[in-house]
């Protein structure tokens, strides 16, 4: 069959609601009889979404009449029809045994690569999905052996492949290293037909993201990550952007690459404690939608941390089809459905400003905020004591930290009041009602939050 999901805001799934007449059938919601029922449409949406990421097209029914949202399900009906005879190179893509999952957005679908030596194919693969007349591989000096891969994987279909090498770092992802690869393009005279490919980590890709959005008025492009973090997480959802001064990734914009390959083998290269930060985004999206997937990190994490290559492409390819599910539902985070990604980030995200960036990796701030969140869901009773323990096991066993030790609390606090989840003073906090489920709070008390900022930073 074809499944379609019709989605709204959850102000106007409330809006609508109290524009039906009480004495209309149906209209009785008793899930919704709650002092605060916008947020109860907030909560369910999360609940259900595992559900809703199983349909084959998703519609956004805000402003559309009846007959505009029953048009666009019959297009959608009738493209995927005629997707086979069409487009017989998009019907091969869903065959491919590396396809991890089809990123739908509304600039295009794009499919998610994960693959044991896959870089090799990089041309081949470039050459199906675009033909461009050449490609600008823009990588930085720690993983300059995978960028002359991957320019060698293109030469070899006869595709010319030109490396822009930036610094690494996440000082050097500002407009300053932007206007050298415009000036860098412009002397190669790229063209729109041409390709940006991003061979790195997520400083890397979120900057040459960027870089294809802006020049040209956008150029395709191409996200080839070789960090554990970027294949879990900046690759995935067309965030792309730069830092300012004043602070991270305040200019950006929603650009989709034409398709993410990521080549598990290149992480035998990565630094340990980056590859370690890694698995806590991988973990997470076991925690917050996918309790299956979260058993298998239990119980292959010795294949896994050791990169066995089976075992480890496999839980990669299923850790990343959790977050292009949600983003294909909510690919400019509009419906409430792609802030559960960020669990135990709002703690996290405030510990690594509190420590100036310095003293935590991303995917270590993470893992603390993470415990942070456990104990909050705990203390609302949405978390069993064994629940928290399990958390705290699994990451404790794959090498990530649980505590911050001491810190700037106030720092800490104002971190979270001016994160982009927080409205006026109310936190928007992304908690889990059990393994696997993930929901939204705006109601947790201040003090559980200072409780677990002080069992966070305790020695």
């Amino acid at each position: 069959g074809f499944v379609v999901c019709l989605d709204a805001t959850p102000e106007i799934i409330l809006s609508r609601l109290r524009a039906q007449p009480m004495d209309e059938p149906g209209v009785a919601r008793p899930m919704l009889d709650s002092h605060d029922p916008l947020e109860r449409i907030r909560s369910l949406k999360s609940q259900r979404q595992v559900h809703y990421t199983t349909a084959h097209c998703t519609v956004d029914t805000n402003g559309l009449t009846p007959a505009q949202v029953a048009e666009k399900v019959l297009t959608a009906w009738n493209m995927r029809n005629n997707q086979s005879e069409a487009d017989p190179e998009a019907n091969k893509m869903t065959q491919d045994p590396d396809l991890a999952s089809i990123v739908r957005t509304s600039q295009g679908d794009y499919p998610i690569w994960v693959g044991w030596g896959i870089l090799d194919e990089l041309g081949e693969r470039v050459k199906r999905t675009l033909s461009p007349g050449a490609a600008y591989i823009i990588s930085d000096e720690r993983v300059s052996r995978h960028a002359r891969r991957a320019q060698l994987a293109l030469e070899a279909v006869g595709i010319p492949g030109h490396i822009f090498m930036m610094p690494p770092g996440e000082q050097h992802k500002t407009l300053e290293t932007v206007q050298h690869v415009y000036t860098w393009l412009a002397d190669r005279k790229a063209e729109r037909g041409h390709m940006i490919v991003a061979v790195g980590g997520g400083v890397v890709g979120d900057l040459a993201g960027f870089v294809a959005a802006t020049y040209l008025r956008g150029i395709p492009f191409a996200q080839v990550p070789t960090s554990l973090l970027a294949m879990m997480d900046a690759a995935i959802g067309g965030k792309v952007a730069v830092d300012l001064p004043q602070g991270k990734n305040l200019v950006g914009a929603f650009y989709q690459p034409k398709f993410v390959l990521s080549d598990v083998s290149t992480l035998q290269t990565l630094p340990q404690r980056e590859l370690t930060s890694g698995w806590a985004e991988a973990i997470k999206h076991g925690l917050i939608l996918d309790s299956d997937l979260l058993a298998s990190f239990e119980r292959d994490r010795d294949d896994i941390l050791s990169l066995q290559r089976e075992v480890t492409t496999d839980i990669i390819r299923r850790s990343v089809a959790v977050k292009a599910g949600i983003v294909s539902q909510d690919e400019r985070e509009t419906l409430g459905i792609r802030i559960l990604l960020n669990y135990g980030h709002t703690l996290g995200h405030a510990i690594e400003v509190a420590g100036g960036y310095g003293n935590f990796l991303h995917g270590e701030a993470v893992s603390i905020g993470m415990m942070g969140a456990a104990y909050i869901g705990n203390a609302l009773g949405m978390m069993s004591d064994g629940e928290v323990e399990r958390q705290r096991a699994l990451l404790d066993s794959y090498g990530l930290p649980l505590t911050c030790g001491e810190i700037n609390v106030q720092a800490v606090n104002d971190a979270m009041l001016s994160d982009k989840k927080t409205s006026g003073r109310a936190i928007r906090w992304v908690l889990l009602n059990g393994i696997g489920n993930a929901t939204t709070r705006n109601d947790v008390p201040d003090e559980l939050v200072q409780d677990s900022i002080r069992m966070l930073t305790a020695n």
